[in-house]
């Protein structure tokens, strides 16, 4: 008998209940079957999508079938847990009943490339509100209902994670999960970058629980609408598939960094690192920093010298869509090749290279650098930008009117603003910054750097 000709039907324990699950090809469907004592019998039917089934589990000494699935959001503002279980009711013989869980989560797992019951070393801030978040109906019963094994680090200063991970034996996690926002995330690859063996260490997949002001990374992961939901964040460490992604190296005074999302300054930078005492607003706050700098209206005081490989925005726009239309045909049978040892690769440019090198002329309001496409959920700052291209997308607003600014942000959160005539995008090999002043802000993936010389490829 196929699993999917199988129909498994159990007693619920909590309702007293008959429920029958049966798989297909297509989704997994859950038939109640209600009968309350003086009333009729009702029944109804609901299917559940492969990607949010995560266990499917038969006990054979308790005869009891356990289901749990991630039920998405619709009215309520986050998506929920929800854990089924009950005894086996009928005739089925225990060894179907175990051989159809058995082909379920083979199905759901390995046919899918994907490893069950994970070990996820969790990093967690207990003093930004992010414990809470964790230990609640949202991401730890998750981790658990989809049987991970939880190595929990609570933090307990900055550097804390950087220095956990650079010492971190290999090969004893299978992802390493922050409860934060970008920042930590930030922390612990750069302490990946300082382990022995680097490249090994990096190549441990890392995924964002979304408990920050920003949460770029989690919503360039899973999309704008699940970006700053904890369940379905949750889901994604567990049901997701490792995926390669570029890194920026930032030289600052003879030192290397690694950046995994954005640099900005000027206004872009100012709206970030001047309003970090107001993160009781959330990510409104960056809002309430953009309105501030248009009306101050600040020059961004810095040289800025650029590796370009192209800055026409219809070639860009084209070469996105090719590619992104070439990795939707062969998703299906793409796998991650084995890690690389060994340190991290040279760097390619010097700080006196300059042949090929061009400086933009113009004043300067802002510059964002990175990848996305969003840094935030009002901000796709880099629509044609891909995780693996080898460039870096530069946008560059230069000091205009007050009026352009307001018009350029309009439809910002769609990416409308790359089309915005005054706004110059370029996609480059690498670029540098001299500041021509001693005041101002230089955001890396939203934290605070020193503001001065440096250089990104």
């Amino acid at each position: 008998m196929s699993v999917s000709d199988t129909r498994v039907t159990v007693r619920l324990s909590s309702s007293h209940h008959n429920i029958t699950f049966h798989w297909t090809e297509k989704a997994f469907y859950i038939l109640h079957d209600v009968h309350k004592a003086g009333g009729p019998r009702r029944s109804r039917t609901h299917d559940v999508s492969h990607h949010n089934l995560l266990r499917v589990a038969f006990d054979r000494a308790m005869r009891t079938v356990t289901v749990a699935y991630i039920k998405p959001k619709k009215k309520k503002p986050v998506a929920s847990l929800v854990v089924l279980e009950g005894k086996v009711h009928g005739d089925l013989l225990d060894d179907t009943v175990e051989a159809w869980a058995n082909s379920v989560m083979q199905s759901l797992y390995e046919d899918h490339g994907v490893k069950r019951c994970k070990r996820l070393l969790v990093f967690i801030n207990p003093h930004g509100g992010q414990l809470s978040r964790y230990s609640g109906k949202a991401v730890e019963p998750v981790f658990k209902a989809a049987g991970s094994s939880l190595t929990i680090v609570k933090t307990e200063r900055q550097g804390h994670a950087f220095d956990y991970v650079k010492e971190l034996s290999l090969g004893d996690f299978d992802a390493i999960v922050t409860v934060s926002g970008d920042g930590l995330i930030h922390e612990v690859l750069n302490g990946l970058a300082h382990h022995a063996d680097p490249l090994t260490a990096l190549d441990i997949p890392l995924a964002p629980i979304p408990a920050g002001s920003g949460n770029g990374l989690s919503l360039n992961l899973i999309g704008i609408e699940h970006g700053f939901d904890s369940a379905s964040a949750a889901l994604n460490v567990v049901k997701g598939r490792p995926m390669k992604t570029d890194l920026f190296s930032l030289t600052q005074g003879g030192k290397r960094s690694l950046s995994f999302m954005s640099q900005s300054l000027g206004l872009m930078a100012d709206l970030d690192l001047d309003t970090e005492h107001l993160r009781w607003m959330g990510d409104t706050r960056f809002f309430y920093g953009m309105l501030r700098g248009i009306v101050t209206f600040n020059p961004c005081p810095i040289q800025l010298s650029m590796k370009v490989a192209t800055e026409d925005k219809e070639t860009m726009t084209q070469t996105f869509l090719s590619r992104i239309k070439e990795k939707t045909s062969r998703v299906k049978s793409e796998e991650v090749g084995k890690p690389s040892s060994g340190a991290l690769p040279a760097l390619k440019y010097l700080p006196d290279d300059n042949e090929g090198w061009v400086t933009f002329e113009d004043p300067i309001l802002f510059v964002y650098a990175g990848q996305g496409p969003y840094v935030g959920r009002d901000y796709m700052a880099f629509p044609v930008s891909e995780p693996d291209d080898g460039l870096i997308d530069i946008s560059v607003m230069p000091v205009t009117s007050r009026g352009d600014i307001l018009s350029a942000i309009d439809g910002a959160e769609k990416g409308s603003n790359f089309w915005f005539p005054s706004l110059r995008y370029y996609k480059a090999h690498a670029y540098r910054v001299k500041p021509l002043s001693r005041k101002g802000n230089l955001s890396v993936d939203g934290e605070r750097f020193p503001f001065e010389e440096f250089q990104v490829e």
